[in-house]
Order: structure tokens, then C-alpha cells, then sequence
């Protein structure tokens, strides 16, 4: 039996369960940024650098105390490793056993990799590193014809399959470089290696899918998991006829939740907290998920060619009121510490501009700290009537 919940209380739900606008922390800082990624269960790795990166944006927005050196300190102390989520991601080491059903399925080939097998070049990529320690690809010689879409070097190609099946993973990145090492090398002593099996994994996903996002349908928990879709579905029906698990349903929709996340709704949220996310935060990263329940149509333009963006290349979605109200499009011009806003469009359900504006400005000063920056400038806004407006709530953050 479905359990109603208004779409209102949908957003409460996920809001609180994400958290994105969080309360205020106690303990350190770096156990903050651990206990964050344990919660969310990965953090997207990404390149893109037009303002600070995003594993760093999205953990500074659940952690105010967030330093890039986390991601350093706990890799090196094995907290965490580096792996593959639905992208490239920060995970839990407490997790690891969970990467292994992707890893075997690599290795029998029942997953097929982007990049083909080179079993010459993978044993000789090995055998360096098993004698002379981690390695990066720049220490192998560039040999042979660069293929694929990423024009990818042979040495390069074996790495990365090699890192995907769990013969190698990251220790460490050097200027966002990876160096590899034998997985022996890196994991914890005593880590659990044993393979789940189906049921156990579908439930990891389940249990772990939900504590992050509050509720969620079997397409959203196998998202870009490639294969466990069916065993989702299975294994969600067993858990709410085992009670485990609650039907909720959301504007005609049908979703699961954990029953103790439903005590979140009794909880605040601080509603009136602006929030200034990566296009990649866990939040948003399900585009489809988003028009459903905040009804936010946003794409990353980006990789739509110049002609065609709307908003612009890198436009940042912003929370506000519990709703995503605005995109934000902006870059960093770091020697001369500016942070450029090329464009604000806001959402035609903006209603409240200047406590909006408000909003906004005491949210940006903590984002130029972020940023390293010092000042701003404001290019334009939509609609573009807003923009004198908007520059005089922002004249003393423009230097």
C-alpha cells in the first residue's frame, strides 16, 4: 500500500537526506568531509576547472570547513579510494567489497570496457610496477597508435583497464594525475575482499541509495549501473513485503524510502540557506529525477556546442527556499583572484528577488573564499531587467 506524500514533502525528504544545507558540525574538520562521503556514498570526480572542481564543490557545500587536503589526507590514510560510482568517484573504503561485483564482471567479460584488451601491454604495465613501485602515465613511453574517442596512448589504455578490474588502484594524484600502484599495495590490512552476492549487493545499493537521497525508484538506485536494474526491482519488492521498506507515492508516482528516513520530516530545514551547486553534486547529477520532483529542467551546456547553450558552458544550479530557483553561470580568472558571473538566469518561480538577492550575496562571499577570489563581476542576468538591481546588492563584493 502507497503512503502519500505531497511533493512538498518529497523535497523536505531529499533535501534533509542529502545534506545540503547542513547543521552546525561538531568534531574535525576532515572527519566532517569523511563522515560526508560515507553518507552520500561517493563523491563525482571531475576535470572540468573553470571554478573550483567538483568533488571539491560538493563537499565544501556539505562541510563549511572543507579544505582540498581531505581528499589527500583520508586517501592517504585509506578512508577512502577511488573508483567508479556511476562516474569516476570518491568511495568509502569501507565500501570497497561493493566495487567488486563491477570488477569481476570486467574480468569475465560480462561487462564490456571502453577500451579494448591489450593483454601484452597490461602484463608488461604490471610487471613495472610490481618492481618499481607506483607509477604514472607519463612514465611510460608513448608508443604505438593513440585510438578512441580520447586518443588514449597503448600505456595509458592498459592502466585504466587494469585500474577498472582491481588489479591497480589510486593512492594518490599528482596535479590531478593518476599514480597507480598494486591493489595489494593499497588496500588496508584486513579489508574485506569477499565477493557479495546478488541479493547483498542489491540491497548495498538499495540501503545506501536511499539513507543519501530519501526516496527513490529502481531506475534512479541502477542508474548508469549497467546489468542491475532487474535484480533492484526484485530485490526492492522483497524488502517491502519483508517491511523494510515503504511505498510512498509522489504526484501520481511511485517511490521507495527506508521508514526511518520519514522522521526527516519532522525535522527543519533551513529553508532560508542559498545554496550554490556543482552541475556534478549528488543532488542533481539525475537530471530526469530533478524536472520530476523540483521540477528543474537543467542540462550542463558545456559539451552543447557555443551556438546553442542557453544558460552557458558551465551554469551552477542554485537551492534556495527548498527549491532550485536559479542557474549561475560562472568562471574564475585566478591571477587576477576574479570570479566572473557570466550570466544569472532565475527560475520563473523566483518570486521574492531582493530576499533572494540577499540570499545570493551572503552565499557568494563564501563562495569567492572558496574560489580564492577576491571580487566579482556580474556579466549579465536573466531577465535582464533584474541586473541593476542585482549589481547594487552585490557593489561591495565587486571591488
Amino acid at each position: 500500500m502507497k503512503e502519500p506524500l505531497s511533493i512538498q514533502e518529497a523535497r523536505k525528504l531529499v533535501l534533509s537526506s542529502q545534506r545540503v544545507l547542513p547543521a552546525k558540525q561538531g568534531g574535525g574538520a576532515t572527519a566532517a568531509t569523511l563522515s560526508a562521503i560515507g553518507h552520500l556514498g561517493y563523491i563525482q570526480i571531475d576535470a572540468i576547472s573553470v571554478i573550483q572542481r567538483a568533488h571539491h564543490h560538493t563537499l565544501w557545500n556539505r562541510n563549511p570547513r572543507y579544505k582540498s587536503s581531505h581528499l589527500d589526507q583520508l586517501l592517504a590514510d585509506q578512508q577512502v579510494f577511488e573508483y567508479w560510482s556511476h562516474a569516476a568517484a570518491y568511495l568509502p573504503m569501507r565500501n570497497y567489497r561493493f566495487s567488486l561485483p563491477r570488477k569481476q564482471a570486467l574480468v569475465s567479460g560480462e561487462l564490456d570496457h571502453w577500451h579494448e584488451r591489450d593483454e601484452r601491454m597490461m602484463k608488461l604495465v604490471l610487471k613495472r610496477i610490481d618492481s618499481e613501485g607506483p607509477l604514472m602515465v607519463r612514465d611510460f613511453e608513448d608508443r604505438g597508435d593513440r585510438i578512441g574517442e580520447w586518443k588514449m596512448k597503448p600505456a595509458k589504455r592498459a592502466l585504466e583497464y587494469l585500474f577498472m578490474q582491481g588489479d591497480l588502484m589510486v593512492p594518490k594524484r599528482v596535479n590531478f594525475h593518476k599514480v597507480y600502484d598494486l591493489t595489494g599495495r593499497v588496500l588496508p590490512e584486513g579489508t574485506n575482499t569477499t565477493q557479495p552476492d546478488p541479493e547483498e549487493y542489491a540491497r548495498f545499493l538499495i540501503t545506501q541509495y536511499l539513507t543519501a537521497n530519501g526516496l527513490g525508484q529502481a531506475a534512479e538506485i541502477a542508474y548508469l549501473l549497467k546489468g542491475t536494474k532487474p535484480l533492484v526491482t526484485a530485490t526492492l519488492k522483497d524488502m517491502v513485503s519483508n517491511r523494510e521498506l515503504l511505498q510512498l507515492g509522489v504526484d501520481g508516482a511511485l517511490y521507495y524510502a527506508l521508514p526511518a528516513s520519514l522522521e526527516l520530516l519532522g525535522k527543519p530545514l533551513s529553508r532560508n540557506k542559498l545554496k550554490i551547486l556543482s552541475p556534478f553534486d549528488n543532488l542533481v547529477i539525475q537530471r530526469k529525477r530533478m524536472k520530476a520532483l523540483f521540477e528543474f529542467d537543467y542540462l550542463i551546456e558545456c559539451y552543447v556546442p557555443e551556438a546553442k547553450r542557453r544558460y552557458g558552458y558551465f551554469s551552477l544550479p542554485i537551492l534556495w527556499d527548498g527549491k532550485l530557483v536559479a542557474r549561475m553561470d560562472c568562471k574564475t580568472e585566478r591571477k587576477e583572484s576574479l570570479l566572473h558571473i557570466h550570466n544569472l538566469a532565475l527560475e520563473p518561480s523566483a518570486l521574492k528577488t531582493e530576499a533572494f538577492f540577499f540570499a545570493l550575496r551572503k552565499e557568494l562571499e563564501a563562495f569567492l573564499r572558496f574560489n580564492h577570489c577576491h571580487h566579482l563581476r556580474l556579466h549579465g542576468s536573466s531577465p535582464a531587467k533584474l541586473k541593476p538591481e542585482l549589481q547594487r546588492v552585490l557593489k561591495d563584493l565587486a571591488g
